[in-house]
């Protein structure tokens, strides 16, 4: 019985040894691949990876769960640099932005960097890039971030404070149910520790296509957009148990930030799908404007998760419309 015993340790640690080295080989590769495409502007604990470019008022692009700022490189970013200065962020913990400092990033912790945590974080960095009176654009898991940042706007004075939201798909309310037994098995002790490095040395290529397809559903991917995005990052062990924590502590702290939606003045912008089935637009968006009297929402018809991509001149036409609401407050 105790060499049995014995056996199985060194078979589940040499398992667990080639699952761990695969994951690092995964993530090596991953990097060298989709390397930096920006810079890193310090800030406390840490560094924060961004793009900037192009001249005029301040635009700052907050990306989605499992993304990075590739999300706006790939095209929206262009469209915009002509009038705007535009800088993309890679949120904590994703892409090559360092995690929140204070959040516990060992393999069985459970919990994510909320969405004020991360504003903050990028707010120091906004402010050290000498970024002033910001228009934030962001996406899914980028909306609710971009909404903590204007709702701690009404509690401090400070030179990047925003100016306009624009919410492209954003969460914004509470949702009814959980997360689903991906999120909720990953988001554990066990799955940080076992699941996460599983899924990184493991899951196939044609999965990551899957998924990405999924989200743009009904609509397809843009021709290259997969290859430009570097979905590879995400699943770096780090960076998938970040995401997988962000997404699975996120509820709470919306009930917190949609609290305080009524004091908002600022203009709000939202552009948001009907067929939108990762942030239900009934959900959020449908709800967000009954107690928020500024926003002002965009529907776009049969259009899925990802409205910048299918309707790219609807969301700069909503982005200038904000800029001009904010010009005249």
């Amino acid at each position: 019985m105790a060499r049995k015993t014995i056996a199985l340790t060194a078979l589940t640690l040499g398992l667990s040894a080639v699952v761990a080295g695969c994951a690092n080989y995964r993530a090596t590769r991953a990097e060298q691949s989709f390397p930096p495409v920006g810079q890193f502007v310090d800030v406390v604990g840490g560094r924060v990876h961004y793009v900037q470019e192009g001249s005029g008022p301040h635009l700052i692009l907050i990306h989605g769960a499992g993304g990075n700022l590739r999300e706006f490189t790939f095209d929206l970013m262009g469209r915009l640099t002509d009038r705007y200065t535009v800088t993309a962020f890679d949120r904590p913990g994703l892409g090559y932005t360092d995690r929140v400092p204070g959040v516990d990033i060992g393999a069985t912790a459970t919990e994510g960097e909320g969405p004020l945590q991360q504003a903050i974080m990028l707010r120091e960095a906004a402010t050290n890039l000498g970024i002033t009176d910001p228009i934030l654009v962001g996406h899914s898991f980028g909306g609710i971030v971009s909404y903590a940042w204007a709702v701690h706007d009404l509690d401090i004075e400070s030179p990047v404070n925003a100016k306009a939201v624009v919410s492209l798909a954003g969460v914004t309310m509470p949702w009814p149910g959980d997360l689903g037994v991906y999120y909720r098995i990953n988001g554990t002790a066990f799955g940080g520790a076992v699941a996460v490095p599983l899924i990184s040395a493991l899951v196939p290529e044609s999965v990551v296509r899957d998924r990405i397809e999924g989200t743009f559903a009904p609509q397809d991917a843009p021709e290259g957009y997969a290859e430009h995005i570097g979905a590879r990052l995400t699943l770096r062990p780090e960076n998938f148990r970040a995401n997988i924590r962000q997404v699975n502590t996120l509820r709470p702290k919306v009930v917190e930030i949609s609290a305080r939606y009524p004091e908002l003045t600022l203009p709000i912008e939202i552009v948001h799908g009907t067929a939108d089935t990762t942030v239900p637009i009934h959900i959020h968006a449908e709800e967000v404007i009954k107690i928020v009297p500024s926003a002002n929402l965009t529907r776009l018809e049969g259009v899925g998760h990802m409205p910048h991509h299918a309707e790219p001149e609807v969301v700069i036409n909503a982005i200038d419309r904000a800029a001009t609401r904010a010009a005249t407050q």
